[in-house]
């Protein structure tokens, strides 16, 4: 039985913002910060976890650790005995603010689990990955642009199987998050959705999901029209009205923006020639970051020398 690696491995996820406007569940970004997962495995049982970087002082650092319980659950799959582990975690994806710190920490957690494993890679496919992460995490929108970078749209089968398509965003497609200085739980942004949506309002947002395709992967242009949504972000805007406000500001001065995820990040597509709009539309003590796409998704990399 091949069994577990006896050296440091690492592995890098990216932060993720998932439905861009109207593709609510189904569309993600894959975006440049990262959580950085380094584990060894040991001949003592248990594990030893450090936090550093975002999360560091109120994570708990036991079994109880989301990248710790996706490592267990990856372990099961591949039917190998549960080791003992020392992680570390060096976080640069905010919590709680709508760039996928849950789906980092699940999609890293499997990955690095599967990589510490000598034939975990051929055993463990990118689309088990993904089936094993959509246990954790309902909804796969988060989930797949982790695992797959770049520009993805997801959904699940009746039968409850993911699958996922990552597109190559256009060149000229330059993200910018704007984040709120207070977090929001995605469980209380989710439980102020409704069970029914108006039909026009479905199908508005079913034609700005598709032209969000077209728009994303080939003509930035339509990016305004391609972002507009009816569906979520209105009806969850008491939950953060600085966020909805700083969204209107900036789609009035013709930059396209939307609520990053379940919110309150912003997410605004802007470029060198509008930052100063879109730093005049950020609330006092947001932090203004000019982003990459992540076009790699969750990966190995190499443990720097010491």
């Amino acid at each position: 039985m091949p069994g577990l690696r006896r050296d440091a491995v690492r592995v890098v996820v990216p932060a993720t913002s998932a439905n861009l406007g109207p593709a609510f569940d189904c569309a993600g970004l894959a975006l440049g910060v990262y959580d950085e997962l380094v584990a060894m495995a040991t001949d003592d049982p248990g594990v030893l976890v450090e936090v550093a970087g975002e999360g560091e002082g109120s994570l708990p650092l036991d079994e109880t650790h989301l990248v710790v319980r996706s490592m267990r659950a990856a372990f099961d799959w591949l039917d190998e005995p549960a080791p003992g582990f020392v992680l570390r975690c060096v976080n640069a994806v905010p919590h709680g603010r709508g760039l996928g710190s849950s789906a980092a920490a699940i999609v890293g957690g499997i990955v690095l689990a599967r990589a510490m494993v000598v034939d975990g890679r051929d055993r463990m496919t990118d689309d088990d990955v993904l089936q094993l992460a959509l246990r954790q995490e309902s909804h796969p929108d988060n989930l797949a642009a982790a695992l797959y970078g770049g520009f993805t749209v997801a959904w699940v089968d009746d039968d409850g199987h993911a699958d996922a398509v990552s597109l190559a965003p256009h060149a000229d497609v330059h993200p910018v998050v704007l984040v709120p200085p207070t977090e929001l739980p995605t469980s209380t942004a989710r439980a102020l959705l409704p069970s029914a949506v108006p039909f026009a309002d479905a199908a508005h947002n079913a034609g700005r999901a598709a032209l969000l395709v077209h728009a994303l992967t080939a003509d930035p242009r339509m990016l305004m029209a391609a972002t507009d949504d009816r569906l979520h972000q209105a009806n969850r805007a008491a939950a953060y009205p600085d966020s909805v406000a700083a969204v209107g500001r900036l789609r009035e001065a013709g930059i396209p923006a939307v609520i990053s995820g379940a919110g309150p990040t912003v997410l605004a597509f802007a470029d060198d020639s509008t930052m100063s709009v879109v730093e005049g539309a950020a609330g006092h003590g947001w932090v203004i970051r000019a982003v990459d796409i992540a076009v790699v998704g969750a990966r190995e990399v190499p443990v720097p020398l010491a």
